[in-house]
């Protein structure tokens, strides 16, 4: 059931106050007044549900300067203004400002009644797609795979769903290891596409006149029907698209102009030549490069995420003690430096295979995770700052990934969190609100 959209009525008139709530009582909605704006600002929050009908002119706080405190708790709450006759120009002040728009005394109440039903119908819009961001950001399927709460991934998850929304074609590029199939499979899953076909193909593995067929086909007779068919009104994802020759990629642009816009089928094409020298730009055809391009996603290197690469070392080596039988091995503060300050040329992929190796070694009872990481002929120092990054980042993503794993392991017992930590309940809490961790996810 929709949410009710409430009409937040402010004005230090209270008979124009009531006169404005009444009538728009009438027309159905569920209204509240306020005599002054200081009044408002305290009921009036980010993600109100509803929108805001104010007078200019008032005393104290007026309609302007209420205006602008409005739009920066809320960029997206709808503000009608109600200003006297000749107050034009504050009216196109306001609108500029961030006003959805303005009434001239003496109003309409007709004109009140249909701008209260479009800005409401706005906010209802505006609140139901920060909902579905928020589900898919913070669910259970695809893009909750994309762990992490570094700022590159923050960004990366936000690009997942503008992009994923839209119709156009996608570029996805990084170095090996990254994650950018599941990228792909994310773009999907939000968008526009979801319960429609998903086609991934890898286009190293072919020579090009079986890469020909098995794109645009003919396909021999009884066999399967070539990907732009297969795919078709869905997702069509072309892993190593850097590896189709020049032919095959004018053949590609053609096919793709020819579905005119919005494309009936989306392609998203992914390439590895990051870590190679070279970018996609430099072996594709510059028409084929930016019909992809216009919409991009570069993954971020794994060294680029900061205490991420905690979080994750945590989860994978969690999953693969469960898998193993045997416990979680212990990560100390030298062994957490290290594995922040390792290159991970191989990234996520690669902190997976230290994890697991971690795990067995763990499970003999030798060998430590340095060990690991110079096995994988990684530089590892043991002081803790690298490329001018301060001891306090290491220390604070240290101390994050223990009081995660002291509450994962005392399954959110804030008593035994404490007992073991030997914090008091007053700096746990505050180191908990620091880093973003809620006890209700581990209960």
């Amino acid at each position: 059931m929709a949410q009710a959209m409430k009409i937040a009525i402010v004005d230090d008139e209270q008979d124009m106050r009531q006169s404005i709530s009444q009538w728009l009582a009438l027309s159905g909605f569920d209204t509240e007044t306020y005599a002054s704006a200081e009044d408002a600002l305290k009921a009036v929050g980010a993600d109100y549900p509803g929108v805001v009908v104010s007078d200019i002119k008032m005393p104290g706080m007026d309609g302007m300067q209420l205006l602008k405190r409005l739009m920066s708790v809320d960029s997206g709450l709808p503000v009608i203004m109600i200003t006297g006759h000749g107050d034009v120009p504050m009216a196109v002040e306001a609108m500029r400002v961030g006003a959805f728009d303005f009434l001239e005394k003496p109003f309409n109440p007709d004109r009140m009644t249909e701008l209260a039903k479009r800005a409401t119908s706005s906010r209802r819009l505006t609140l139901d797609n920060r909902a579905l961001r928020r589900e898919l950001s913070d669910g259970s399927g695809i893009m909750s795979k994309l762990i992490g709460s570094s700022p590159v991934m923050e960004r990366l998850r936000e690009d997942i769903l503008d992009l994923g929304q839209a119709d156009g074609h996608v570029l996805i590029d990084g170095e090996t290891g990254t994650g950018k199939t599941l990228v792909a499979h994310a773009l999907h899953a939000v968008g526009a596409k979801p319960g429609r076909r998903f086609v991934i193909f890898s286009c190293a593995s072919h020579d090009e006149d079986a890469l020909a067929k098995r794109l645009f086909g003919p396909m021999e007779e009884g066999g399967t029907q070539p990907l732009v068919e297969e795919a078709r009104g869905g997702t069509l994802v072309l892993e190593d698209i850097d590896a189709l020759s020049s032919g095959l990629q004018g053949r590609l642009l053609s096919w793709i102009n020819a579905q005119g816009e919005p494309p009936e089928t989306r392609v998203v094409a992914i390439s590895n030549l990051q870590e190679q020298g070279k970018t996609c730009e430099d072996v594709l055809r510059p028409d084929l490069f930016y019909r992809l391009a216009a919409m991009k996603i570069t993954l971020p290197p794994l060294r680029a995420r900061g205490e991420d690469i905690l979080t994750l070392f945590t989860q994978f080596s969690e999953r693969f003690a469960d898998e193993y039988g045997c416990e979680t091995p212990e990560v100390g503060a030298q062994e957490a430096a290290q594995l922040l300050q390792a290159p991970w040329p191989g990234n996520i992929r690669q902190l997976i295979n230290i994890a697991e190796r971690a795990v067995l070694q763990n499970r003999r009872g030798s060998g430590t995770i340095a060990s690991l990481l110079l096995a994988d002929n990684e530089a590892v120092e043991p002081v803790m700052t690298t490329e001018g990054k301060p001891l306090k980042e290491y220390v604070e993503a240290f101390e994050r990934m223990l009081i995660d794993n002291t509450m994962r392991r005392h399954r959110g017992s804030i008593a035994s969190v404490m007992d073991e930590l030997r914090l008091p309940r007053r700096t746990l809490n505050e180191k908990m609100a620091k880093y973003g961790l809620q006890r209700a996810d581990y209960v």
